[in-house]
């Protein structure tokens, strides 16, 4: 849905700035894949990852194992005893876990580490479309990029947000 709406968005804007605008694309994912430093960030982070992933991969063979001799041995252990190697069990799941959640999480250490290393480049690469756009007057730039496939800039004057607000009867709130 929100595809459609994208591309419906594209080619109302397409047709609006077509006579009057400038506007042009770019793939970002090529321009970074020719950056030296980027392919050194993601080589780190890639190393990063597998790092973690082998870790987390060994609690969860440990788990088995522990999982497998409790299954063994069930029928010999006293109700405490099976009690206490349950609750190990399932300890030593949530701190897996917990692990997993911590490294790959939405706010994770591989998360952080992709903002730190990948952030300034791609700050830099948005920077030079924003000069290159003013210099050149493009309106609009797009990129067409696999994982963006966006506006990746747009001239302010040509943003018409705060009169739709107007028009709908509501006016901007400011933070």
């Amino acid at each position: 849905m929100k595809t459609k709406i994208f591309l419906l968005a594209i080619l109302v804007l397409s047709a609006t700035f077509a006579m009057s605008q400038r506007y042009a694309f770019i793939d970002t994912d090529f321009i970074l894949e020719q950056i030296p430093a980027y392919q050194e960030a993601q080589t780190e982070i890639d190393a990063q990852a597998e790092k973690w992933q082998k870790q987390i991969e060994a609690r969860h063979d440990e788990i088995e194992q522990m999982y497998t001799a409790y299954k063994a041995e069930q029928v010999l252990l006293t109700p405490e005893m099976r009690k206490k190697r349950e609750d190990e069990i399932i300890k030593k799941e949530k701190e897996a876990k917990d692990f997993q959640r911590e490294k790959f999480g939405v706010d994770g250490e591989l998360f952080k580490l992709r903002q730190e290393l990948i952030k300034p480049i791609q700050e830099s690469v948005f920077d030079a479309v924003r000069k290159m756009a003013e210099q050149k007057s493009y309106a609009v730039i797009f990129d067409k990029a696999a994982s963006s496939s966006a506006i990746i800039y747009s001239n302010p004057k040509y943003d018409q947000s705060k009169e739709i607000l107007q028009r709908l009867g509501f006016t901007e709130t400011t933070e």
